[in-house]
């Protein structure tokens, strides 16, 4: 079910999202925010993503169980919306994963033309902390009275200056959900060459091959140092059932980043793992 905050202020603006922005549970109901959860199926079971823990997920797909993943029910957003505009919000921004990836915003939208107040769904072309720290943007507007164009500048601007850093073990469950190509996936593997990958033009495209896990992951903090520039950022990285890994990612980055506004570490949604696979890190790099 989705998550909600009903002691919102009468009259604001109400910001929600979907799951794959991989905010922690405690982030999003402390800004209000409320998200929608995407679906997730291992075999013929099929739950909301908040149900579906990583470990199980994980275990599944290195059995090589059929794991996939589905937006949620325009329903699901209907209710939400519904629930808010019960609570006295004036206005909603909707904040989802890019139509490349998935079709959570097209949901959203099929609902947000029913609602009983404007509902403003946008397309962030991105996912993870990307789309997570747009949300943040959002909510943070909000929380001090913004109208809705100012809630959806900072949410725009968030989501158009982060970038995605993605480092997997293996780009066969990419390949599997059809969200990169099978030459792709064979060169990765080939000779021990370790994929990082982005996310460009709202897709999950390839950046780099290393020779070796340690040796990519290194780069991909050299590339998140790089894209930090000198200015003041926001840094997340979000792992699948690779805590030791994050943390050696974040420590790192703590070291060579002297601006940082916040520092998060979290776990992929269950619906990202799904496509990323066991072993996944990614780093989020989000000018303030």
């Amino acid at each position: 079910m989705p998550r909600s905050d009903t002691r919102r202020p009468a009259g604001r603006v109400a910001v929600v999202t979907d799951s794959t922005a991989c905010l922690p549970a405690q982030l999003a109901e402390k800004l209000g925010v409320t998200v929608v959860q995407l679906q997730v199926r291992i075999g013929d079971r099929v739950d909301d993503e908040a149900r579906v823990p990583l470990a199980e997920l994980g275990e599944a797909m290195r059995d090589q169980l059929d794991v996939a993943t589905a937006p949620p029910d325009p329903g699901a957003f209907f209710w939400s919306y519904a629930d808010l505009a019960t609570s006295g919000v004036r206005a909603i921004v909707s904040l989802h994963v890019s139509t490349a990836l998935s079709r959570t915003a097209e949901a959203a939208r099929e609902a947000a033309a029913q609602a009983r107040v404007p509902v403003h769904v946008v397309d962030t072309r991105t996912c993870g902390m990307s789309l997570g720290y747009a949300v943040v943007a959002a909510a943070t507007a909000a929380a001090v009275g913004a109208d809705v164009d100012r809630v959806l500048a900072a949410a725009r601007r968030s989501a158009d200056r982060s970038s995605e850093l993605i480092y997997v073990d293996t780009l066969e469950y990419l390949r599997r959900g059809g969200r990169i190509g099978a030459a792709a996936a064979l060169l990765g593997s080939a000779l021990s060459m370790k994929p990082l990958l982005t996310v460009a033009d709202g897709r999950i495209a390839p950046l780099e091959k290393v020779l070796g896990g340690e040796r990519a992951l290194r780069k991909m903090i050299d590339i998140a140092v790089r894209r930090a520039g000198g200015g003041q950022v926001d840094i997340a990285v979000e792992h699948f059932g690779a805590p030791e890994r994050a943390r050696s990612v974040l420590d790192q980055l703590r070291s060579r980043l002297p601006d940082v506004r916040r520092f998060l570490v979290t776990q992929v949604s269950s619906a990202v793992g799904a496509h990323l696979g066991p072993g996944a890190v990614g780093v989020t790099v989000s000018p303030v």
